[in-house]
């Protein structure tokens, strides 16, 4: 099962963090726009509340946790219900997959 309880509890909190923390999240958001593929179409695997996906051009995610979901889906985000371990996507429908902060809350990373 998905680690999402603490998603589920706080995303207001986490939603704060970006808020009152500017210049790590854009320094962050900076240096992965950087290393992204300038074209086509991706998908952010842990989408959350689409923090990052929004800025990005990523139009496609996939999370587990509801409250996240609500929140990705009001910025735009089409958002499937699922977990990085069992993504419900045919091979080679997206260009590229990103992943932030997402591995330490897998069951199985091998998966």
């Amino acid at each position: 099962m998905a680690k999402i309880e603490p998603f589920e509890r706080h995303k207001v909190k986490y939603e704060e963090w970006f808020e009152k923390n500017v210049f790590a999240y854009k320094s962050e958001l900076q240096a992965v726009e950087y290393l992204l593929p300038k074209k086509g179409a991706g998908v952010e695997i842990g989408v959350g509340t689409g923090r990052f996906a929004v800025p990005l051009g990523i139009r496609v995610g996939i999370e587990p946790s509801k409250a996240m979901r609500e929140v990705a889906q009001k910025r735009g985000i089409e958002v499937i219900d699922g977990v990085a371990e069992a993504l419900p996507f045919e091979d080679c429908l997206f260009d590229f997959a990103l992943m932030i902060t997402t591995i330490c809350f897998l069951d199985d990373i091998e998966a």
